[in-house]
């Protein structure tokens, strides 16, 4: 997904940050009002002010990233993104009462590590400029949302989860998403495209803080930014050095290591996929059986 957006906003003529998130969101909206009416029943909403933080701060998070992806290559700007989880960790630790294990803490400063060894001083990706500083505002943000993902899955399933941030996120991009829209057939086909992919993504990353603690989701997300160098360099071309195949490596070692300790234990956790809670089945039923 990185790849295509970066592919089509990075030239003038393509479409700007906020233009790009509206097309993601858009498509995302509406794969899930098709989806809930294929499934009655499956729109669960609780928590609504959860829920509310969740489409909000997921949707801002969003629209920075997108405007990093117009100004830096798509796998510095990944990798600097990327670093949410460690944030998103430190604060389950405050509000989930979650206790990440020595492992888990090693293996993300494992990949700290590696995130730096591609963005540092003296890499092709050194400096620092609006393209790196909207790369972190959408890691603050992105950590501070994935963390009410984390405590809505106890009571809600992915595709209500999901639905809710694309509704905050075109609040959030809409408004910014003026001036003149790309025309040409190509960039709008590239643009849906990734689109799709990013709601496949996102439903798929929803489902797994189901079943896994904030930490352990963090590790195994660390394989995105890994995943968008390889695109970049496949599609964009851009550039591999050794120090950045150093980083990658250093990451992937750290998530190996960490999720060898094994899944630790994850209270009210719900299965990891993107079905309602067995209480929310229940209620659903209530509401719909007549008195």
């Amino acid at each position: 997904m990185a790849a295509l957006v970066r592919l089509v906003s990075r030239d003038a003529g393509g479409f700007s940050g906020p233009q790009m998130a509206t097309v993601r969101f858009g498509v995302g909206t509406a794969a899930m009002v098709v989806a809930f009416r294929l499934r009655p029943g499956s729109f669960l909403p609780s928590r609504p002010w959860l829920l509310a933080t969740r489409g909000l701060l997921g949707g801002l998070a969003a629209v920075l990233y997108f405007f990093s992806l117009a100004r830096i290559p798509a796998a510095e700007a990944t990798l600097i993104n990327n670093t949410f989880p460690v944030l998103a960790t430190v604060v389950s630790i405050y509000t989930l009462r979650e206790r990440p294990t020595f492992r888990l803490a090693g293996a993300l400063l494992a990949v700290a590590v590696g995130v730096g060894l591609v963005i540092g001083p003296g890499t092709p990706y050194g400096g620092f400029g609006s393209g790196e500083l909207f790369a972190i505002g959408a890691a603050v943000t992105a950590g501070l949302s994935v963390t009410s993902i984390r405590a809505l899955r106890t009571t809600s399933n992915a595709a209500t989860i999901f639905f809710a941030f694309c509704v905050g996120g075109l609040v959030v991009a809409v408004p910014m998403a003026g001036g003149a829209w790309p025309s040409a057939p190509r960039l709008w086909a590239i643009a849906v495209a990734a689109a799709l992919l990013s709601t496949l993504g996102q439903l798929l990353m929803t489902a797994a803080y189901g079943a896994l603690t904030v930490a352990e989701a963090a590790l195994w997300q660390q394989l995105t930014p890994v995943a968008a160098y390889l695109w970049a360099i496949a599609l964009l071309d851009e550039r591999m050095t050794s120090v950045g195949l150093a980083g990658i490596l250093v990451c992937v070692a750290g998530a190996a290591y960490g999720s060898a300790s094994g899944k630790s234990s994850v209270p009210g956790a719900q299965a990891l996929d993107t079905e309602p809670a067995p209480a929310l089945e229940d209620a659903a039923r209530a509401r719909s059986t007549p008195p």
